[in-house]
């Protein structure tokens, strides 16, 4: 068997992990064994099934590192100072609706739901956006029934800050948002500042973003310490109504603490809206010196 496996063989010289490339019929059609003869022989020889990891990000942006200390600094700056740090994302779009969804529950029958997760047969598609205040270890997420836009992303923002930003934080005039570099939060979308440079003007607050190096989005504090335990925590439960939805996200918890709270809006946000140049150029931005494309603040305008 091993004669006839090593050339077959891949693996990792640093962990040892190895795996064949044949399968267990063909192995067993050489060597005139049955299926499960074989497969107790790999055991013994320290295959096992594997399945692929997600590990390869791409070659690293050469302003990678230094972008990582500037966003340390500025939110150690920001937590010093008593001021809001929030990191945000939108969580994957869900279908909501009698749909499998992954993972296992305690039953006595297992859930039946649609052989085909088919959008049409979906009440709507929901964009859960996602914002983790990293200081106070607590989470808000806003669903939108409609497009996950910029504008989406910044109403969510707006509404946590009114429903509870302003009052956990009486004395903040500003607030540093820790983003992706991608998506309706992203670097390059124009209507994203225009946006922010709006719910400045209405609330007065200076607002500053740092955005996470392309490629780097798992590090955002949002997406494992909010959005994994939300993802736990429904696991295995068909997201078949919006109150449902809501409750379990509202229902999370961990060991360290963290406390959820949850929203919606059925307002409609139109895709491919476009921002001029001349509505552009009358935003107060300014781009920091360091990594200016990622690291900005927008502040409110006079009258």
């Amino acid at each position: 068997m091993k004669q006839i496996v090593e050339p077959e063989t891949g693996g990792d010289p640093a962990t040892g992990r190895r795996f064949v490339r044949l399968s267990l019929r063909k192995l067993g059609r050489r060597l005139g064994l049955a299926r499960g003869t074989v497969r107790r022989l790999l055991g013994k020889a320290g295959f096992s099934l594997r399945v692929n990891v997600k590990r390869f990000t791409g070659p690293p942006h050469p302003d990678r590192d230094r972008q990582f200390r500037y966003l340390r600094h500025e939110r150690e700056a920001f937590q010093r100072a008593g001021d809001p740090v929030l990191s945000v994302d939108t969580k994957k779009k869900e279908l909501v609706g009698e749909f499998k969804n992954e993972g296992r529950t305690w039953r006595r029958t297992a859930r039946e739901v649609n052989a085909h997760d088919f959008p049409q047969d979906a009440q709507f598609r929901a964009a859960p956006y996602g914002i983790y205040d990293v200081t106070d270890n607590c989470g808000h997420v806003h669903v939108g029934m409609d497009g996950d836009t910029p504008q989406f992303a910044v109403d969510s923002l707006r509404y946590w800050w009114h429903r509870r930003g302003r009052w956990q934080y009486p004395h903040a005039r500003r607030l540093l948002i820790e983003a992706d570099s991608g998506g309706s939060n992203g670097c390059r979308p124009r209507l994203w500042k225009y946006a922010l440079q709006r719910w400045a003007d209405e609330d007065g607050l200076a607002i500053t973003v740092a955005h996470y190096p392309t490629g780097t989005s798992k590090w955002n504090p949002v997406e494992h310490r909010l959005f994994g335990p939300i993802s736990v925590n429904w696991a295995g439960e068909p997201l078949d109504s919006l109150d449902k939805m809501l409750g379990l996200i509202r229902g999370t918890r961990t060991q360290t603490g963290l406390k959820v709270t949850a929203s919606c809006t059925d307002k409609h946000y139109p895709l491919k809206v476009k921002v001029s140049k001349h509505d552009f150029s009358q935003l107060n931005i300014r781009h920091h010196a360091t990594c200016p494309s990622w690291n900005y603040t927008i502040s409110p305008r006079g009258p």
